[in-house]
């Protein structure tokens, strides 16, 4: 999943541009700088959770609208 940038990453995450930047800065302050980058099949495993993390969310969606919808209906 490529966020591109900085602006079009807070934009896609709901958050507010400067706070994406607080939220990285204190990623990085807190994450050593000798950590190894991902490896491949960590990088499928990682896309396969935002991929899955983001269905959750759409089902999540709807189920709130649905419930809404539902105890409008049964009044």
């Amino acid at each position: 999943m490529d966020l591109g940038t900085p602006p079009e990453a807070a934009r896609q995450l709901g958050l507010v541009e400067q706070t994406l930047r607080n939220r990285v800065e204190a990623h990085r302050k807190s994450t050593p700088e000798d950590a190894a980058p991902l490896g491949l099949d960590e990088r499928a495993r990682l896309r396969e959770l935002e991929r899955e993390n983001q269905e959750l969310r759409t089902k999540n969606e709807f189920l709130g609208k649905a419930a809404a919808f539902f105890a409008l209906d049964y009044r």
